[in-house]
């Protein structure tokens, strides 16, 4: 039988193991209190990111000259990053992607998730962690992302697949973690989208059966419509 993690709480404090600065060693504790007063210096106040304007809520170590402005406009297919709206609109009258980078290894309606090698495509997941990064307090993996694969969820319509959330794991983990990384965009938070990235997470993991899996997708299906 699988057993499905449908608890993000839960899921976040088992990869953290506390909760407080009180329920630290002291040594964990100031470094905790370090690097929360270096990811408040925030410059970066808003993506735009397809039909959405997003407010960041972390720094991201974006390269200089776009890690200090005020909005950074993205394209939501290739996660290519710009400065200005003019260029970023010349972009999307110039790019071809309409979906992730890798092979689509999953589809149910409009809903589709790709498999993405960090070492075939290097550029498209370090942007990917660096959007990450905008929204997650604790992330260390920015441009290491050769030994990872990326697992895309996107909506899909027919303008193309938009980047809903993702989550990652390493090739080869020697404490067998089903996950390293996992974000659900805010756009698309409390639809039951980071409870699909989790119990797809343990599909992968785990070679489970035909049975299995249509007891996965049941566990999907309620996981969507309960929100």
């Amino acid at each position: 039988m699988l057993t499905i993690v449908l608890n993000m709480e839960l899921v976040f404090a088992n990869f953290c193991g506390f909760y407080t600065y009180a329920d630290m060693d002291p040594t964990t504790a100031a470094l905790e209190k370090e690097h929360e007063a270096i990811t408040k210096v925030k410059y970066i106040d808003k993506v735009h990111f397809g039909r959405y304007e997003i407010d960041t809520w972390y720094f991201s170590p974006y390269p200089e000259e776009y890690g200090k402005v005020p909005k950074l406009f993205i394209c939501q297919y290739c996660l290519k990053y710009m400065k200005l709206e003019r260029t970023y609109r010349y972009h999307l009258s110039e790019c071809t992607w309409r979906q992730p980078p890798g092979r689509e290894i999953y589809r149910k309606g409009t809903i589709s998730i790709y498999e993405v090698d960090g070492g075939d495509n290097k550029i498209y997941c370090q942007n990917l962690c660096l959007l990450a990064k905008l929204f997650l307090d604790h992330k260390t993996l920015y441009f290491d992302v050769e030994p990872f694969l990326f697992y895309i969820l996107c909506e899909v319509d027919k303008q193309g697949a938009h980047l809903v959330g993702y989550f990652s794991k390493e090739k080869e983990s020697p404490d067998g973690n089903n996950v390293a990384c996992i974000l659900t965009l805010p756009p698309y938070q409390r639809k039951g989208y980071g409870k699909l990235l989790i119990a797809f997470s343990y599909n992968k993991y785990c070679n489970i059966s035909h049975a299995c899996l249509r007891e996965l997708r049941a566990t999907l299906i309620w996981s969507l419509k309960i929100k």
